[in-house]
């Protein structure tokens, strides 16, 4: 049974930024189905403009490098949280600070649910010798359990996505001068082994650029992938780069447009996916079973490492560790594999 609709939900998620992402489906289902519950979202700063536009939602800024740092910062965040007249908290995170912040809860009465990460399921899954290769329950649904261990109904639909957002003056300067499909592409992850490599997306860059049908849009963060982009974007008439020259608000709306995503097992493929954006994912040592697939994406949409030559796949969840002789498994895919799931996403 649900209970009272009109209650005060803390929901904590403060990294990464695909897994925050990855919270947005099953908070859209969950206000669909409790349309007068109010969430307060507890994250980082720099994640805000992800739960733009969504009713019911404001986020509390957490500073974790300052006023919030260590113990006495829990502390200090719990005792500014206790201040607002909230029902019960969600941990979607469930991390050694998560952790201490309930203990700093004790007490109260609120209930105060945590995610459960399936860590022995993924255990089992990424082992190197006798591994349990069979699917994981996905992230979203694992989300979608701490509310319903608190009474709410979650139900993921294909509905559960986000609107497209108006784009700014800025952003339209990367997309709407000319009448071409747009295409994003975000060529790097967070660790090498989940990394397609970069001269083989440059073949795919070559064929999608020489088309003449598609604007391509490349993302990115930091310095040296900002100089990579650009080095393609040089290369190519028809890539643009709004990577470090457009805030994440812009890059959002960017995201929001398009008609296909290319991406890794990373972050950027999520924040396509919670705009019901098709995408295309490329894995390496990691793998969909883990449960990270972008919301709403057919098992075709992603395209994976050979396991009959690396049958270790996947060796790890986040793409962290691998035995030697795995470096190059994202070699397997051959760039006529992703360009001809793309033509096929793009109806061609």
């Amino acid at each position: 049974m649900d209970k009272n609709k009109g209650d005060t939900l803390l929901v904590i998620r403060l990294s990464a930024m695909g897994d925050v992402a990855m919270t947005v489906p099953v908070l859209l289902s969950l206000l669909r189905l409790n349309p007068q519950l109010k969430l307060r979202i507890l994250t980082r700063p720099f994640f805000t403009p992800i739960f733009k536009d969504i009713p019911n939602i404001e986020v509390i800024a957490a500073d974790l490098k300052n006023k919030h740092r260590g113990i006495p910062g829990i502390y200090r965040l719990a005792k500014t949280l206790k201040k607002d007249s909230i029902s019960g908290i969600a941990d979607l995170h469930n991390v050694l600070r998560t952790k201490i912040l309930r203990l700093f809860f004790f007490g109260t009465g609120l209930p105060f649910i945590q995610l459960n990460k399936g860590r022995k399921e993924k255990r089992n899954l990424t082992r190197w010798k006798e591994k349990d290769i069979s699917p994981l329950k996905s992230t979203h649904e694992r989300y979608a359990d701490v509310f319903r261990k608190m009474g709410y109904s979650v139900e993921l639909k294909p509905v559960d996505t986000l609107a497209r957002r108006s784009a700014s003056k800025a952003a339209e300067e990367y997309a709407f001068k000319e009448s071409k499909k747009l295409i994003g592409i975000a060529p790097f992850a967070a660790f090498q082994g989940k990394m397609y490599p970069l001269d083989l997306m440059e073949q795919v860059l070559e064929y999608l650029n020489n088309t003449n049908k598609y604007k391509i849009l490349l993302f990115g963060g930091g310095s040296e992938e900002i100089a990579h982009l650009e080095e393609f974007e040089s290369h190519f008439e028809h890539c643009s780069s709004p990577a470090g020259r457009l805030s994440f608000e812009q890059e959002l709306e960017l995201i929001s447009h398009l008609d296909l995503m290319v991406s890794m097992d990373s972050g950027n493929g999520h924040l396509a996916a919670m705009f019901g954006i098709p995408t295309l994912t490329l894995w390496g040592i990691t793998h969909p079973y883990a449960g990270f697939t972008p919301y709403g994406q057919p098992m075709e949409n992603s395209i994976m490492a050979d396991r009959g030559k690396y049958p270790m796949i996947p060796t790890s969840v986040y793409g962290n560790k691998y035995p030697k002789g795995y470096e190059q498994v994202m070699q397997t895919i051959e760039p006529e594999i992703v360009i001809n799931r793309i033509t096929a996403l793009m109806g061609e």
